[in-house]
């Protein structure tokens, strides 16, 4: 897929290779979109340099003139657990909630969901409406320009082929000001949008933190952001105007969700019809500003939500000036710790993660489903974090510590329990030797018999150990969510859910 890789140790290392290899290079932090493009053939980049291991780059900071910063590697994971965004810039975070499964949060960042500039990414939307401003950096020359003014097209944005997103600068809400996002999906999760819709509101008082505006303060300034209904991200201008100068009564947010109905200009295809989408976008926008109003946007917001990193504090382990410096041909062997033994993985360097695995290193538990990161089957943890292997670069594992379900069960050695109650409901022979040798979360999918054609299976258990490293007692939705990217084809998700709670009880009494 790519003849060339590099993984500089700083941005000024970033930016000399751009310029060196200017119009064959691309910028690629967590590879999400980007594998995905050049397996499809929509992109064709001859050398990609990886900024995943520069120092720095994953930090959300706030500046005292109230600007947040948000650097290249911020993913949305970082964001929906970053108090200042979550408090700030709830739009924000709402759409990283929405993005794809916690393994694509994990890797998936908001710079790329930027440049990527798909008109259904859910991210702009929510920047748009706040005013958000991009840098941008050459060897030569750092640029601001509005996030508005990136977009030239579908898919088309205003980055020379030797500048790279060094900042997205996002101006925090006034206490004033109130926002949410709501997208439709053709499911509940790893869904692109239907249509998508960011709301941002400043009113003529401020707020406390949990007043509602309700249907007597006046609004003052209206910002409405609609995805996935035309070539680029839309404001619903007439929309806005019907708001100004009102408070949200019923007749306003009626009038104004018509009007941003009437602005969208979809097209039909494969996830829905223009018409659907056009009754969607006033749909959203609705609930929207009733949520707004009634002050209930951050309803159902997950105070705990499952990230998959388990003991990780979410920031680059590489101190400024240590951070690794390597350089991959197809011919160049890839080095790593996979499960606790140091491995050469020699012509794997143009491979995908998942296919190195395979197809290199011969570990065939790590299963190649879709080959999109759609169905979890693939999930391994990279650096300690839950990850889809086919979504990752194979160079990016130069370095790393990867473990396999192969590897899963070292180490670990869960003792048999004297509880009466759990060995009246399970049956004797589940204490036999073999099962005392495997993860807690593997004995648990055997004895609850969750493992049926088996092909999900590994993916399952590394996620479902992983959350659970975190989390030793999740709730049954917290569950649910940590699986979202990790699709059971036999439908039978009963007993994998049983299994994670026989799982919670093995390692309580272990």
């Amino acid at each position: 897929m790519w003849q060339r890789y590099y993984t500089p140790a700083n941005v000024a290392e970033a930016l000399d290779l751009l310029d060196r290899h200017r119009g064959d290079a691309r910028i690629v932090a967590g590879g999400t979109d980007l594998v995905l493009e050049l397996r499809r053939k929509v992109r064709h980049t001859r050398v990609l340099i990886d900024i995943s291991r520069i120092p720095g780059l994953e930090e959300i900071t706030l500046d005292p003139d109230g600007t947040i910063h948000i650097g290249p590697m911020v993913t949305h994971n970082h964001v929906i657990i970053n108090p200042t965004i979550v408090e700030k810039a709830f739009p924000l975070a709402r759409a990283c909630w929405e993005v794809g499964a916690p393994q694509i949060r994990n890797r998936g960042t908001v710079a790329g969901n930027v440049i990527t500039a798909s008109p259904a990414n859910d991210t702009i939307p929510p920047l748009w409406a706040m005013g958000a401003r991009l840098v941008l950096a050459s060897r030569r020359q750092r640029r601001v320009i509005p996030l508005a003014e990136f977009y030239q097209g579908v898919r088309r944005v205003d980055l020379k082929d030797n500048e790279m997103l060094v900042d997205i600068q996002v101006p925090a809400l006034a206490p004033n000001q109130r926002g949410t996002f709501l997208k439709l999906g053709l499911r509940r999760a790893q869904a692109i949008s239907v249509v998508n819709a960011a709301v941002l509101l400043t009113f003529e008082q401020e707020l406390a933190p949990n007043q509602a505006p309700g249907d007597t303060i006046r609004v003052t300034d209206a910002r409405i952001t609609l995805g996935s209904v035309a070539p680029t991200i839309i404001r619903a201008q007439e929309a806005e105007r019907a708001l100004i100068g009102f408070p949200l009564s019923d007749e306003r947010i009626q009038e104004a969700a018509r009007l941003a109905g009437e602005a969208a200009r979809p097209i039909d295809d494969v996830r829905g019809s223009a018409a659907y989408r056009r009754a969607m976008v006033e749909t959203l926008v609705q609930r929207s500003l009733q949520a707004l109003r009634q002050g209930t946007e951050r309803r159902g917001w997950p105070q705990r939500p499952p990230l998959l990193w388990g003991t990780w504090n979410g920031r680059n382990p590489y101190p400024a000036g240590h951070a690794p410096r390597a350089e991959h041909d197809p011919n160049t062997p890839i080095v790593a710790t996979i499960n606790g033994e140091t491995v050469t993985l020699p012509n794997a360097a143009g491979m995908s993660l998942l296919d190195a695995l395979r197809e290199v290193g011969h570990l065939h538990g790590p299963k190649k489903g879709c080959d999109e990161g759609e169905c979890g089957a693939c999930t391994v943890w990279l650096d300690g974090i839950a990850v889809m292997s086919c979504l990752v670069p194979a160079p990016r594992a130069h370095g790393a510590n990867i473990v396999t379900i192969e590897g899963l069960a070292q180490g670990i050695r869960p003792r048999p329990t004297t509880d009466l109650n759990l060995l009246n409901h399970y049956p004797p022979d589940i204490w036999d030797e073999d099962l005392e040798t495997l993860h807690p979360v593997q004995r648990a999918f055997i004895e609850a018999g969750a493992v049926q054609c088996g092909y999900c299976t590994p993916g399952m258990i590394m996620t479902t150990a992983k959350l659970l490293e975190e989390n030793p007692r999740p709730d049954a939705e917290t569950v649910r969510l940590a699986l979202t990217g990790n699709l059971c084809r036999c439908t039978g998700y009963v007993k994998i859910i049983r299994a994670v709670e026989r799982a919670i009880e093995l390692m309580e009494h272990s």
